[in-house]
């Protein structure tokens, strides 16, 4: 037994039964955590890194079972304990969860329970393991929670989760995580779901509570930037079985296996303009399509049944900006911005409450989508589409792909009958997806195929206008710039103006002629994307920049990124 290392799992198995057959999630894995530092495991979707973690504290969701290879615990001056060998519901698993080994989750929404204080769900945990009184666990998880640099910490404690912003709420899991001071620390995605800045400040919490504990971090992430800031270690996944392992620096600098050169050379590509961008002439100086002028949003919020002591919020506030057929205009800001409320006053899924949307048709003819009402609305609805985020719940799963792609079709009355399956098949084969596939459902395809079916449903149309709300957010690295190529070359060939709402610098860098950078409610700083990403003039576009991961770990610099303090 050798005292660096904090855990060491020896040819683990896992395995789901299906109908179909055996599924072996994790199929031999071997990986080893040095004690005191971070080791990322990283891979795509499906790749076995969350359940190779979840297999670890006996978490597996059923049916899925450890069948065979051995987890190594290395406790100091302890015996070395074999976790594989333990009843997922035994006394000796659920004393070493939290207390030895410990977790944070993606998604804190649905990792913590919205109906119990932060307090009642951290004391918890410390009652049971270290056998606190409520005094005490009280007094012990105000300590958690101002380690964690959750305001006010006395007061945070009496609240409930869904009163945080989602950077809080992952503060108050990893509060939660470290309330037994654990050992090992799993960090499954726990970044995942954070804009850029709130990210930078997660990672910078996790090395500073890392540094003063001595923990052995195991994270989990497909963001190869993060890997490149973070790690010591890294360990590449693809399906179930270990692709590659060493040293962060090594890994990078000469990577070994085709895989890990994929996936570096995917997130590579996303670092500089998009090749199709870089080759097509500037878009003309032609009218705008889409003009917006001091466009505004409020919200009133309040408490009592006459909404007493109500407070505005202005969601937008006062935004004024052009796009142009042809051209992709980004929209970039953190959570919060208004960016994605911008999005649904273009769509007039919300009614502005001040100034002016004109959007140019075909005829030349001009519409305020602010005001506009019946035919006018519907038929600038036609023409002004959306692609969402979230390829998974934007897809009826009880329809068909023909039912889901036709669909705007028929509601208009555009075709029916055989002249509606053409024109589906049409739609499918332009962007990738086999017209045999039309009459499968939403469940048998993969988040880059549901996302490629929902742009065919948004140019089902013929749209001139397309806002796409972080239309790559929910995709692996390696599908991203695929389906931003696709996007690029469906604009080329229909004249398309884009409208696209990110958090993802890169993203946005590798797409977008121009760019609008928000924050709270406002536009701080507009230009052409490159001038803005290499020469930002805005103290807040600055701040933002810098929290962006490189993957490169010779040029680690989150930690010494530029603060924006609001005026």
């Amino acid at each position: 037994m050798t005292d660096d290392l904090a855990l060491d799992i020896q040819d683990l198995h896992v395995s789901f039964p299906t109908r179909a057959g055996l599924i072996r999630a994790v199929d031999g894995v071997s990986l080893s955590l040095a004690r005191g530092k971070t080791t990322c495991v990283v891979g795509e979707s499906g790749s076995g890194k969350s359940v190779t973690a979840r297999a670890i504290l006996q978490i597996v969701d059923p049916p899925g079972r450890i069948t065979g290879g051995r987890i190594l615990l290395r406790r100091v001056g302890e015996p070395e304990l074999d976790l594989a060998t333990l009843h997922p519901r035994s006394r000796a698993i659920r004393e070493l969860r939290g207390h030895d080994v410990a977790m944070i989750f993606q998604e804190p929404m649905s990792s913590l329970s919205p109906i119990h204080t932060v307090g009642d769900q951290i004391g918890e945990a410390v009652r049971l393991h270290l056998g606190l009184s409520n005094r005490q666990a009280r007094a012990r998880v105000v300590e958690l929670l101002a380690q964690v640099e959750i305001p006010d910490p006395t007061r945070a404690l009496d609240r409930y989760t869904f009163e945080f912003s989602g950077g809080m709420r992952q503060r108050v899991m990893i509060a939660m995580a470290l309330a037994c001071d654990p050992s090992v620390l799993i960090a499954d995605e726990p970044t995942t779901a954070l804009d850029v800045t709130t990210q930078a400040e997660i990672l910078d919490l996790l090395r500073r509570l890392q540094d003063a504990r001595g923990m052995t971090v195991m994270f989990i992430t497909h963001d190869m930037g993060v890997v490149a800031e973070i790690a010591h270690d890294v360990v590449v996944m693809e399906r179930g079985q270990v692709r590659e392992r060493g040293k962060v620096r090594d890994l990078f600098a000469a990577p070994q296996d085709p895989y890990t050169r994929m996936l570096l050379g995917n997130v590579t590509k996303l670092e500089r303009p998009s090749a199709i961008r870089l080759a097509r002439p500037k878009p003309p100086e032609r009218p705008p399509v889409l003009s917006l002028q001091d466009v505004e949003m409020r919200f009133s919020s309040g408490k009592g049944l006459f909404k007493r002591n109500a407070t505005e919020v202005r969601a937008v506030d006062g935004i004024s900006l052009d796009v142009r057929a042809g051209e992709t205009l980004g929209v970039v800001g953190e959570s919060g911005s208004g960016k994605t409320t911008l999005g649904r006053c273009i769509l007039r899924v919300v009614d502005p409450t001040g100034g002016a949307i004109r959007y140019r048709r075909r005829d030349g003819s001009v519409v305020d989508l602010a005001t506009a009402q019946g035919e006018a609305l519907r038929t600038a609805r036609c023409e002004i589409r959306m692609v969402f985020q979230d390829p998974f719940a934007s897809l009826n799963p009880r329809m068909t792909v023909a039912q889901i792609v036709g669909e705007p079709l028929l509601v208009n009355g555009l075709a029916k009958g055989a002249e509606l399956r053409d024109r589906v098949s049409a739609l499918l084969e332009r962007v990738g997806v086999a017209p045999d596939w039309a009459e499968r459902y939403p469940h048998a395809f993969s988040g880059g195929q549901r996302q490629r079916i929902g742009i065919a449903r948004a140019l089902a149309l013929s749209p001139r206008v397309i806002v796409a709300d972080e239309p790559t957010s929910a995709l692996d690295v390696s599908i991203r710039a695929r389906m931003l190529d696709l996007l690029l070359e469906l604009q080329d060939e229909l004249d398309l103006a884009f409208i696209l709402i990110s958090h993802d610098i890169s993203v946005i860098r590798y797409m977008c002629d121009r760019v609008a950078v928000m924050h709270r409610g406002r536009v701080v700083e507009t230009g052409e994307t490159l001038q803005v990403c290499d020469d930002p003039q805005h103290a807040y576009t600055k701040a933002l920049l810098s929290a962006v991961p490189r993957p490169d770990p010779e040029a680690r610099r989150m930690h010494l990124r530029h603060r924006y303090a609001a005026e």
